[in-house]
């Protein structure tokens, strides 16, 4: 199997954490801070979940919202929302009480997952919310997760997933800079596992997680890893001191980064006396990533990098295996596997080979990914390096002058 290689059978994300914890009952899931799960105590922690929001009244394809910082917690509601069939909406928690409101409102969100700085950003606008809201980190503001979990033993009602359904929605900002609903399928993330598969994320697999859950960036990582049955660590906040320590500690195999993230790390005089040989694949994704600091990565940071851009948060992409081209680090990749992406004139016309236009996509239905027929890459035009869409796009940076085409 390929980096690209989708897997053949459908499969859920939590059917798939469900029968590890009959595999491997006792590997561990999830580590946050000093408290872990295995994966048989995980399952029993989604069942619950699931249990409860069928009690509440959940019906499948229904959405709940979580809106707070990174847990186990978090993690287990994700996760048996899905066993439920539910929608997951992950907020992010510095948006403004309003923006959570209209998301909240917009997804129609019958429960909401907060923790304590979340219920205070709230308590102004307290009553324009009508999701029951329940409190992750067990404060006394909302009703304690603890108290609303059904009782351990608890079994959910079977619900029978299908690839179409809607997985989660995510809310980036749009063009207006008010958040834009986008909505990914199951389908989708099932292909971001088959993904992983071939970036190893297996079996003894450690991924260190130094983003938000709420972000796309991160859900990319962290499905494959749990789904394919490696260890999750969880970072509450980004510190590049503590991650190198985490990574050294817990062994880490995977991580996925912002550059940012990468120049802070590879900027600390410490770097080099920490061990990172149990590195095999590290990723980037979301902002321009300057040529220089990856080719610095590659020499110093053990194991394979990859950058993805992403034209519509991540089911129409482009990936650099910065690697398998060290001669070709400004590029911004080839097309993943099924995604069709063109090079487009103002009129939404695909461009002649080797003249410059705004980067475009087709979904593997053959649908516009937007009304004007014409989805544009972030931040960024590009052109072909070598003529052929087997051949790597270089980006010309807006907005990153560092980032100069190559001649």
């Amino acid at each position: 199997m390929t980096a690209d290689t989708p897997l053949r059978l459908f499969a859920s994300l939590p059917d798939m954490v469900l029968a590890h914890a009959s595999i491997t009952p006792n590997a561990t899931a999830i580590i946050d801070g000093d408290r872990q799960v295995t994966f048989r105590e995980l399952k029993i922690l989604l069942d619950r979940v699931a249990a409860g929001l069928q009690r509440d009244g959940l019906r499948p394809k229904q959405a709940i919202a979580i809106c707070a910082q990174s847990s186990i917690e978090y993690l287990a509601v994700f996760l048996g929302a899905l066993k439920a069939g539910a929608v997951v909406t992950p907020l992010a928690p510095s948006s403004t009480a309003d923006q959570l409101v209209m998301m909240l409102g917009d997804c129609a969100a019958s429960a909401l997952f907060l923790d304590a700085g979340v219920a205070a950003l709230l308590s102004p606008v307290t009553d324009q919310i009508t999701a029951r809201r329940i409190a992750l980190d067990s404060s006394s503001t909302d009703i304690p997760f603890a108290q609303w979990l059904p009782p351990e033993g608890a079994s959910p009602m079977k619900v029978e997933i299908k690839a179409n359904w809607t997985f989660n929605i995510i809310y980036a900002s749009g063009p207006t800079g008010a958040p834009k609903s986008v909505v990914q399928s199951h389908a989708m993330r099932w292909a971001h596992i088959g993904r992983g598969a071939g970036h190893g994320y297996e079996g003894d697999a450690v991924t260190l997680v130094s983003t938000p859950l709420h972000s796309n960036t991160t859900l990319v990582s962290v499905i494959p890893a749990l789904a394919l049955g490696g260890t999750v660590v969880l970072m509450r906040e980004f510190d590049a001191l503590e991650f190198l320590a985490l990574a050294e500690k817990h062994r880490a195999t995977h991580a996925m980064l912002v550059p940012a993230q990468y120049h802070r790390i590879m900027a600390l005089p410490e770097f080099d006396h920490f061990d990172l040989s149990s590195f095999k694949m590290k990723f980037s994704t979301s902002a321009p990533f300057a040529a220089a600091l990856k080719a610095d990565v590659l020499k110093r940071w053990p194991g394979g990098l990859i950058e993805y851009c992403d034209i519509t948060e991540g089911d129409r992409s482009l990936s650099l295996a910065a690697q398998d081209h060290p001669d070709q680090l400004h590029a911004v990749g080839r097309p993943a596997a099924g995604h069709d992406i063109r090079l487009m004139d103002e009129r939404g016309e695909e461009v002649r080979r080797g003249d410059i236009g705004k980067v475009g996509a087709r979904d593997r239905a053959g649908c516009a990914s937007d009304q004007n027929d014409l989805t544009i890459l972030r931040a960024c035009y590009a052109k072909l390096a070598i003529f052929g869409w087997d051949e790597l796009i270089l980006p010309i940076w807006l907005n990153a002058p560092d980032l100069e085409e190559p001649s």
